[in-house]
This record gives C-alpha cells, sequence and structure tokens, in this order.
C-alpha cells in the first residue's frame, strides 16, 4: 500500500504540487508584470468535467505555453475571471493536468526533466528528431499513454507539433479524439513568439501584449466525423487553417512591424512611468 497518493503515471502528486507552486511563483511575472496576458473565455475551464477532456492549441514555444495554460486553468478554477491576479491559486494546484511533448524535447536539461515530472506525456516524434526529418511508426505505448493521461483528467496537445505557424494537423489527434471521445476545447494564442525565446525559458522581450483566448468546445460527432472532418474542425479552431494565411505586400508588412515597434515602445514608457510612481 502507498503511503502518498500518485497521478496515473506514478508521480507523487505532493511533490508535483511542490514543482507547480516553485515554477508558477518563478514565473507568474512573464504573464502579469513586464508582460501582459491578456485573457478571453476563462469562463469555460469551470464548466468543464474533472476528466476525458483534451485541449488544442496552436504552438509558439516549447514551455511557456503550458506554463501560461497551468496559470490560466488554475486560476479560473480558482473563481478568477479573465485574470491572473493572485498567485494564491496555485496553492492548491490541479494535479490532473497533463500535456503532450516530444520526448526529445523533454530531455533536452533539468528544467524540461522537472517540468515532466509535472505532468509531461512524453511521445516520440514519428516526422522528426534531432532536427531531422525521419519517417518511422507510432508507438502504441505513446497512444495509450495520452488515452491514460485523458482517463485521469485533462490534456494539453499541440496537434501541429511544431511552432512554425500554419503547419498542418497531425492525423493522430483526431485518431485520439475518435478513440477517447474527449471534449475538445480549442485555444488560440499570440504574443508569445515575441515574448520570449524559442524553447520559452528566456525573455526576448518586456512590455508585449500576449493573449490567449480559450474558446467553446468543439462540435464533433464521433461516430460520423471523419478524421479529415476533425482536422479541419481544429484547423479553423485554432485559426490555423491555410485560409487564414494571408500574403501582404512588402510594404503593408514594414507599416505592420512598424506599428508593433511604437506600441511596444509605448508599453514600455508606461511601465517606466508606472515604476517612477511607485
Amino acid at each position: 500500500m502507498k503511503l502518498y497518493k500518485t497521478d496515473a503515471f506514478g508521480n507523487a502528486l505532493f511533490i508535483k504540487r511542490f514543482i507547480i507552486r516553485a515554477l508558477g511563483a518563478f514565473t507568474h511575472r512573464r504573464f502579469r508584470g513586464f508582460n501582459k496576458l491578456k485573457i478571453e473565455g476563462s469562463e469555460i475551464i469551470r464548466e468543464l468535467p474533472d476528466r476525458n477532456v483534451l485541449f488544442v492549441s496552436n504552438h509558439q514555444t516549447y514551455f511557456a505555453d503550458v506554463v501560461a495554460m497551468f496559470h490560466v486553468f488554475n486560476a479560473a478554477l480558482k473563481g478568477r475571471v479573465d485574470s491572473i491576479k493572485d498567485i494564491g491559486y496555485l496553492w492548491k494546484p490541479k494535479t490532473n493536468l497533463y500535456f503532450v511533448a516530444a520526448k526529445e524535447t523533454m530531455k533536452s536539461g533539468l528544467l524540461p526533466k522537472i517540468m515532466a515530472y509535472v505532468g509531461s506525456v512524453s511521445i516520440e516524434r514519428t516526422w522528426r528528431a534531432k532536427g531531422k526529418a525521419v519517417k518511422r511508426q507510432v508507438k502504441m505505448s505513446d497512444v495509450s499513454n495520452i488515452s491514460k493521461a485523458l482517463q485521469d483528467g485533462w490534456v494539453i496537445t499541440f496537434p501541429q507539433g511544431t511552432t512554425k505557424p500554419f503547419k498542418p494537423i497531425r492525423r493522430g489527434t483526431a485518431f485520439i479524439i475518435k478513440k477517447n471521445r474527449p471534449i475538445v476545447v480549442p485555444i488560440v494564442i499570440d504574443g508569445f513568439r515575441r515574448s520570449f525565446d524559442k524553447k520559452g525559458l528566456l525573455i526576448k522581450k518586456r512590455g508585449v501584449l500576449q493573449s490567449m483566448v480559450i474558446k467553446k468546445p468543439l462540435e464533433i460527432d464521433y461516430d460520423n466525423d471523419s478524421v479529415e472532418d476533425i482536422i479541419e474542425k481544429i484547423q479553423f479552431a485554432i485559426e490555423q487553417h491555410p485560409s487564414h494565411l494571408k500574403v501582404l505586400p512588402k510594404e503593408e508588412v514594414n507599416k505592420y512591424f512598424e506599428q508593433e515597434k511604437e506600441l511596444n515602445r509605448l508599453r514600455k514608457y508606461n511601465q517606466d512611468k508606472n515604476k517612477e510612481e511607485e
């Protein structure tokens, strides 16, 4: 008989709570401090069941995206409305919250290994390894582990499998949805690519307005919708369908970046002014 409770993968819950609190305290100001996270739709989180929920999102950094979602989900469950104000929401965090990540990424250093303990469902990518394109069979144990995580709680996945925008949705996500019939909640994020480095560990720029929009669950007919139907619904929901991609003239692109540069300058000015007033 175990002396302590564990999650679906045998990780001790008291250790998970400690790590979530520590990482949460360390990262909070990245989303509510020198950068601001604008949240929409967090009331949807409180309406979800405790298990078999799959969050699908576009992807911008390896780790910052997931960390932000841990903040937002736990804050919403503690009654915060589109806010992560007052970090006390992490005192009793949701411990059956998992995220799908590449095994290679989660073994790339001490911090990723610590984060993996929090709730990583680590899988072997079938299309890429060590920076090179590969082709290999899906490991059934990886599929089983994602199903196990869904049976225990909530799972975050980035169905494009890459931080590059407008890449195709991996078919495996649709197969998992057909198999487990979870509630599928789309999330659209922005600003993380400008705020952090690719890994999401180092701060690249301050004063960036980040955003996270949590949308209503997708309507999926698990019996009649094909894999292609589900893929298309996800593409539109996370705003990664090719129809969202617009090719702009060079003048328009330059104008956009100039406006973004000026906006970031004003945000930095306002932050510095607030500090002086304090």
